[in-house]
């Protein structure tokens, strides 16, 4: 699947901005509550108390993030957030030191960081 190009500011209008400014603070607490839910995904996890139901949560959670956060200009955040998408998927084999924990905050930095 390709990645969404780079959102340029030299490219963007001002009007675009503006537009991509305010459906951030539309989005944003849908966003972040997405984040929420793989973090608490995360501690059900490192506890041994993952549930069926919390896990396709999570998953869902995560493939939103990835769709979303690109449009704003967070590949990082796109990436990041598809690994854990894959990681709940059990689809993929991951490297032994995969660690979701740390790319749920990281995914929480980088949204916590976007204006």
């Amino acid at each position: 699947m390709a990645e969404n190009p780079p959102l340029d500011s030299a490219t963007l209008t001002p009007s675009m901005v503006e537009a991509l400014a305010r459906l951030w603070k539309k989005f944003q607490p849908d966003i972040e509550a997405r984040v929420t839910v793989l973090e608490a995904a995360v501690r059900a996890l490192a506890s041994g108390a993952l549930s069926d139901e919390q896990r396709e949560a999570a998953h869902a959670a995560a493939h939103k993030l990835s769709g979303t956060l690109g449009t704003f200009g967070l590949h990082r955040g796109t990436k990041l957030a598809r690994e854990c998408e894959d990681f709940l998927a059990g689809e993929q084999p991951l490297a032994p030191e995969f660690d979701i924990g740390a790319r749920a905050a990281e995914l929480k930095a980088l949204i916590n960081s976007h204006d």
